[in-house]
This record gives C-alpha cells, sequence and structure tokens, in this order.
C-alpha cells in the first residue's frame, strides 16, 4: 500500500499596502455608517445601513481579500469577486507590465491583484543600480589607478575583490521579486504529474450578493426619496 504525498505549504503573496490601506478604510466606513445609523433621524439610519450593505464587502474584497498562494502543484489567485486555480501544467507564461498576469494555455488571462506592479519602485530601483554601479566602477578604477607597488596591490585586490562594491540586498521591487520566485516555481513544476489537471474558476458570490443588495437598496431609497 502506497503512502499518499503530503500537499506541499502554500506561499502565500499578499499586498501589505492594501491590507493597512483596508483596514483603515473599513474602519473610517464603519464609523461614520454606525454613527449615522444611530444618531440620523428620518431616512438617514436606512441610507446609512444601505450604504454600509455596498460598502463594506466592496472594500473587503479589492483591499483584504486578494491573496496569491502557490505551491508545488498549482497557483491559485484570489481576486476581489473570483479565485482561479491554475494548475502549473496548464500555465502558458507569467507575464509583467503595468500588472502582473497569469497567462492558461487556453489564452486566459487572470491578473494578480495581491501583486501590484508599482512603476515608481521599478523606477527607484533603477536608479539604485545605476548609482551602485558607477561606484563600483570608480572604484575600479580607483585601485587600477596606482603606480608601482601601489599599483600592483591595487591590481591583486581588485582581482581579489571579484567587482568592487557590492551594493546591500537585492534592489528589485517586491512585486518583481514575486514574480521572479513564481516563475522558477512554474519552469520546474509545469511538467510534473501531480502539476496537471483543468483551470477552475470560482465567483465569490458571499461578497457579490450582499454588495449587490446593497446597491439595490441604496438605488431604491435614493429613487424614492
Amino acid at each position: 500500500m502506497t503512502t499518499p504525498q503530503p500537499e506541499s505549504k502554500d506561499r502565500i503573496y499578499r499586498s501589505p499596502m492594501g491590507l493597512i490601506g483596508g483596514v483603515l478604510l473599513l474602519g473610517i466606513a464603519l464609523w461614520l455608517g454606525i454613527d449615522a445609523i444611530v444618531s440620523g433621524s428620518g431616512r438617514t439610519p436606512w441610507l446609512a445601513l444601505a450604504g454600509l450593505i455596498l460598502v463594506v464587502p466592496a472594500i473587503s474584497a479589492f483591499t483584504l481579500r486578494p491573496a496569491v498562494y502557490a505551491n508545488q502543484d498549482r497557483l491559485r489567485i484570489r481576486n476581489p469577486f473570483r479565485v482561479v486555480v491554475l494548475p502549473w501544467g496548464e500555465i502558458a507564461s507569467l507575464r509583467s507590465g503595468f500588472s502582473n498576469e497569469a497567462v492558461a494555455k487556453s489564452g486566459a488571462k487572470f491578473q494578480l491583484w495581491a501583486v501590484p506592479v508599482s512603476l515608481r519602485a521599478r523606477k527607484k530601483a533603477s536608479r539604485r543600480e545605476a548609482r551602485a554601479a558607477a561606484e563600483a566602477a570608480g572604484a575600479r578604477r580607483g585601485r587600477s589607478g596606482g603606480l608601482g607597488l601601489g599599483g600592483g596591490l591595487g591590481g591583486f585586490g581588485g582581482g581579489m575583490g571579484g567587482g568592487g562594491v557590492v551594493p546591500g540586498g537585492s534592489t528589485r521591487p517586491e512585486s518583481d521579486q514575486i514574480m521572479t520566485e513564481l516563475r522558477e516555481l512554474l519552469e520546474n513544476r509545469e511538467q510534473a504529474e501531480s502539476a496537471q489537471g483543468e483551470v477552475t474558476v470560482r465567483w465569490a458570490y458571499e461578497l457579490i450578493a450582499p454588495a449587490v443588495a446593497g446597491a439595490v437598496l441604496l438605488a431604491i431609497l435614493l429613487a424614492t426619496g
């Protein structure tokens, strides 16, 4: 009797700024909404209630909910209103442009909401890399510019050092590093037997239904006011 292999643990990727922003927005919405329900008069409590029913699921969907889960067998993308499960064998590529996307072999594209692209962070990383390269080039020129014994030692030291000043840590934006990790997983696991299967998409009706109900209730209250 063969013992089934345990499932590998998921690597979980989320946006810290999205989580922080979501908590703050939810706090403000609940504070204003509950205050209006308790202290308001006439139609105000009903309008506030309808607004909360609409706004709370929407804020949660776009800030707290997005996440990307990756293990040895599949990539699971939890976006605002749906969950997509992509076995590695069904992924054609992982692309980075103005957004990060997983492209299925069927041609379908799925955005990774939890791994947003920051063009500003990319520009800052490019400037840091250029500055580090300039400093390393300056250090190499300084070592090779000595004369006599100093020059010989400088050249010897440069050979041992192997490339001058090494900047501490990676200068790449976090989202680009995450995409590199996911591409490595895809390259290593796309042919694995356990990483084959069908792409599945599930809609988050637990968020869609209350948001739609709140929107309908708010529209009715505004139309009949």
